[in-house]
């Protein structure tokens, strides 16, 4: 029974380490605190907001589990979604609602019991 539960976090609070921008201005990428437990087989939808996204903004999301490093999943820029062949887009997708880009994960399996990063890079429309 309990092998078919998840683990699902993210970052509990507000982050600027994960934040760089082109236009020398400061930005903030906020993920809600939480943690989400569900099972085999449902949609995780985890938030990753920012006040400064805008068209030219890249997003990226990373997955952590426990003793490992941070592996890339996908970025989004400018309404295009770049998937790690590891993570395929059947299951792994995010777009842009309002100031946020959040990471979908479709048809959970147990191995997505995790901790998730999203990281923002600001890039103006100029060269």
């Amino acid at each position: 029974m309990f092998s078919d539960v998840l683990h699902v976090s993210w970052m509990s609070s507000d982050f600027t380490a994960l934040c760089s921008s082109t236009r020398g201005q400061h930005c903030k990428v906020t993920q809600p605190p939480g943690d989400v437990i569900l099972t085999q087989g449902q949609t995780a939808t985890l938030k990753c907001t920012s006040s400064s996204l805008n068209e030219y903004s890249y997003v990226f999301w990373y997955k952590q589990e426990v003793n490992s490093y941070p592996k890339f999943i996908l970025n989004y820029y400018r309404g295009e979604v770049y998937n790690s062949p590891e993570f395929v887009k059947d299951r792994f997708d995010a777009e842009l609602k309002d100031s946020s880009v959040p990471l979908m994960i479709q048809d959970l399996h147990v191995c997505d019991s995790a901790v998730y990063y999203c990281a923002l890079r600001e890039h103006s429309s100029r060269s």
